[in-house]
This record gives structure tokens, sequence and C-alpha cells, in this order.
């Protein structure tokens, strides 16, 4: 009886054994990367199945069985996936049970408009394209924002996403990222600046975007439309005026451009455009909410990127004079 027992346990203890081995041991590749899709609908067997007829996963049936002993049979997450090593049963049971799909990512870049934005978007082969057919307006509705005008309410960053994501998921996560940076940047933000809402910060950012030429100088620059906005004086910003300008621009901006009246020529109108004129970053928001203390109200590029900063018309012509003419 005694061998009987010793007999038992030593089967049990290589069965363990054998099972331990068939769990752990990483399966081949059979391509670099190994990629493949769980739709919906799809059952751990088809899944299973599908990677068997992939000639990857060698065994189907215990591999469904690991699932439902340990309660992630029902627990498979749809996308897509790529394999870049081998990986174990358990690892592969761990990856398609917690999601881990293949990243794509796309990058927003500070300076865009919302049109540059959204072309990007369009045009990322990764993405489900459901806001092709939609107005601006529309987009906006769908994502849940208050707003009726897109320009500047999305944060430049880099956005990474399962492939065959939508891209109102894009939208939504740019939009809310945009709220929750100028949320952070209105509440610590210098006392008596003549901004009274969130949004005209978002604006004088967006500006301050366009001007800058130099991350150093952009303290400097929203110090000047500071002071500008404070004496009322005319912000006479070029960028406000292209944007303004539309499909006519075309590369150059001539004196009757800056004579022709839009809503947004900050040469023929006074204070801030209705509505940004760009995606600012962080940096832009910051600056925007702690301008630079300076006398300064003119400015002027010295043609390496960097400005040359005035506090009276007279110096600021000199300095036009010496770089721009």
């Amino acid at each position: 009886m005694k061998k009987i027992l010793t007999w038992i346990l030593l089967f049990i203890l290589l069965a363990s054994s054998a099972l331990g081995y068939w769990l752990n041991r990483p399966q081949a590749l059979p391509s670099m990367p190994f990629e493949f899709s769980i739709n919906a609908g799809s059952s751990l067997k088809s899944v299973a199945h599908q990677l068997a007829q992939a000639q990857f996963l060698q065994q189907e049936t215990l591999f469904v069985a690991l699932a439902r002993v340990l309660g992630k049979a029902d627990k498979v997450k749809v996308g897509e996936y790529a394999l870049t090593h081998p990986v174990s049963m358990l690892e592969l049971l761990d990856i398609i049970s917690k999601g881990q799909v293949q990243q794509s990512q796309i990058s927003v870049i500070e300076g865009w408009s919302f049109k540059q934005f959204r072309a990007a978007l369009d045009a990322h082969a990764d993405l489900k394209h459901a806001t092709q057919d939609m107005t601006s307006t529309q987009i906006l509705q769908a994502i849940g924002a208050t707003e009726t005008h897109p320009e500047g309410l999305f944060f430049p960053d880099t956005y990474f996403f399962a492939k065959g994501s939508s891209d109102v998921q894009i939208y939504k996560r740019a939009y809310q990222t945009m709220q929750q940076h100028l949320s952070v940047a209105w509440a610590s933000r210098e006392a008596e600046l003549p901004l009274h809402t969130p949004y005209e910060a978002l604006t004088l950012a967006s500006i301050v975007e366009k001007e800058t030429g130099t991350p150093s100088d952009r303290a400097m620059i929203a110090g000047v439309f500071i002071n500008r906005l404070r004496l009322g004086m005319l912000l006479q910003t070029d960028p406000t005026v292209i944007y303004g300008m539309g499909e006519k621009f075309d590369g150059n901006i001539r004196r009757n451009d800056l004579t022709r009246d839009t809503p947004y020529n900050t040469y023929t109108r006074r204070g801030l455009t209705p509505t940004p004129i760009a995606l600012p970053g962080d940096a832009s928001l910051q600056a925007a909410l702690h301008p630079a203390k300076t006398s300064a109200l003119y400015f002027v590029a010295r043609g390496d990127g960097s400005s040359k900063f005035s506090s009276s018309l007279d110096e600021h012509n000199r300095a036009v004079n010496q770089y721009q003419k």
C-alpha cells in the first residue's frame, strides 16, 4: 500500500511538472511581430482556435481549460494585438484578458490650427473615422463640449490609442486635457490681469503661441499684449490677421491685408479676437497667465527667431529699421 501511494505521489509531481512546463514554456512566434485580432463577440474557444490555426498556440484545449480554471474565459478584450517576443500560455492569457492591445499614436503640434488637427486625424490609418461627415459643431457636440467654435480647444500632445479606436475618442481626450491644463493655469493666474474668463486666457495663449519664435521670449510677448490690453491699445499682431484671411492667405501678408477689417484683424479691432487662433501648449497658457512684468509695448522679430522689445514707439521704430529694413 505504501509503495502504491509513493507511485501516486510521484505521478502527481511529474504531471504537475509537465503541466507547469507547458504553461510557462514560451511559444515560438510564427512571424515577428506576430499580429492578431480579437473581434467583438469572439469566444475564448474561437480565439484559441484562431491562434492554433496561425501555428502559434500548440495546446489549444489546455489553453481554454487554463482560462476557465483561472476565471478569465469571459474576460478576453477586443482589439488588435502584436507580440514582439515569444510568450507562454500564462503570459498570453494575461495579455488578452488585460487588453494589452497594439498601441498607435498621433502627435498634435503646438500652434496647429483645428483644421490641421482634423486633417491629421482624418489621415491616420489606424483610426476609425467616425467624424468625417460631421461638421465642427457636431464634433463638439459628440465630445460634450459646451463651446460653439473648435479652435484652440484641443491640447497639443502625443496621444496613444488602440488600433481601430474611433477618432471621437482622440478629440474627447484632447479636449478634456486642454480643459484640465486651462483650469490649473487659470486657478494660479497672476492677480489683476485684464482677462475675465478662462476662454479669454486661452485666446491670448493662442496668440502668444503663434507669435513666439524663441521659447525664452514667450513671457515677454505675453507681457506686451497684457500691457496693450490694459491701455486699450490695438494688439496689432499679424497671426490674427492671417487667421482671419483664411484660405485667402497665400503666404504673404500685405499692407492692405492689415487694413481690411475682419473679426480677427487686431489692427482694426481692439481687444482679443473672438476665438483662439491656434492650439496653444502649456507654456503659452502659463505665459498668458504669468506674463513678464515689463514696460514694453512693442516687439519686432530680429530674424533669428528672437524678438527685440521696446517701451516707446521711437525705440520700436529704430528696431524696425535695424532688423526689418
